[in-house]
């Protein structure tokens, strides 16, 4: 007996998009979920004063006030006006869910979840569902953990085995080789930027080109997206070493993907 075609339509799977908007603020569009990562939207210039002042030398590519509803926002930490600055509060108290450190967590109240590294949680909005999980992150030189205070990464598998890596402010360390043994990744999102800061000398507190292509090459990410290089006065890397140290390495040839800033773009 011959059987009937199926003429169901199948079932099509929604693109992931990004929107760069500035330093380590990118707004991603997962099929029915919204996410944001570290929000800052304060204008510039703009200056915050703290043991290691912070001065902000251009604005967001994105306002606060053009952004759809936020339903998850991965906050790397809340310590640091250049991950969460006074707009960024505003756009965290709107936010359906917040997950970040368990000490952010405990400052922040609300709708913020602190995770343990390698802990994980499950977000469903529609249709659409993802899980978060924490990743270890280190915001300088060993030994500074105590005055940078606590940060976390994030990987994010999307359900259809799409998995994306943001890596928080880190430096690269031996702990964050087990991110790449644990997750297939198809994008990392990695903070750069090579911050220093006149009363700490030569120490950096994020990624250099090299040390991001070196992470890079660790990971084992089929994509790589550079955050966090632009738009304050600590952040020192040229964008153009970034690129020169991935061009440098065979193994690197096609990874890098620049993001047009307040531009929204498909991560094929």
């Amino acid at each position: 007996m011959p059987t009937t075609p199926d003429t169901t339509p199948a079932t099509a799977t929604a693109p992931v998009t990004a929107t760069y908007i500035g330093t380590a603020t990118v707004l991603l569009r997962i099929g029915d979920l919204t996410v944001l990562t570290d929000p800052a939207f304060d204008e510039a210039p703009a200056d915050y004063p703290a043991a290691r002042p912070l001065r902000r030398t251009a604005g967001p590519a994105l306002g606060a006030d053009r952004l759809p509803p936020v339903d998850l926002v991965l906050l790397s930490h809340d310590q640091h006006f250049d991950n969460l600055d006074r707009a960024g509060r505003e756009v965290l108290a709107r936010a359906g869910r917040v997950l970040t450190t368990p000490e952010a967590a405990a400052r922040l109240g609300g709708a913020a979840e602190g995770l343990a590294p390698w802990e994980s949680r499950t977000v469903t909005v529609g249709a659409t569902t993802i899980t978060v999980t924490a990743t270890p992150a280190r915001h300088g030189p060993e030994g500074t953990e105590q005055a940078t205070g606590p940060v976390t990464g994030f990987v994010v598998e999307t359900g259809d085995g799409g998995t994306l890596y943001v890596s928080g402010d880190t430096v690269r360390h031996d702990a964050l080789a087990e991110i790449g043994a644990r997750f297939a990744l198809d994008t990392a999102f990695l903070h750069f930027g090579d911050a220093h800061f006149p009363s700490t000398g030569d120490r950096a507190f994020s990624l250099s080109a090299t040390e991001g292509a070196a992470l890079a090459r660790t990971l084992g990410a089929r994509r790589v997206v550079p955050l966090h290089f632009d738009s304050w006065a600590h952040l020192a890397e040229d964008p153009a070493r970034i690129t020169a140290a991935f061009a440098a390495d065979p193994a690197l040839a096609g990874r890098l993907r620049w993001l047009t800033p307040g531009k929204e773009e498909t991560l094929d």
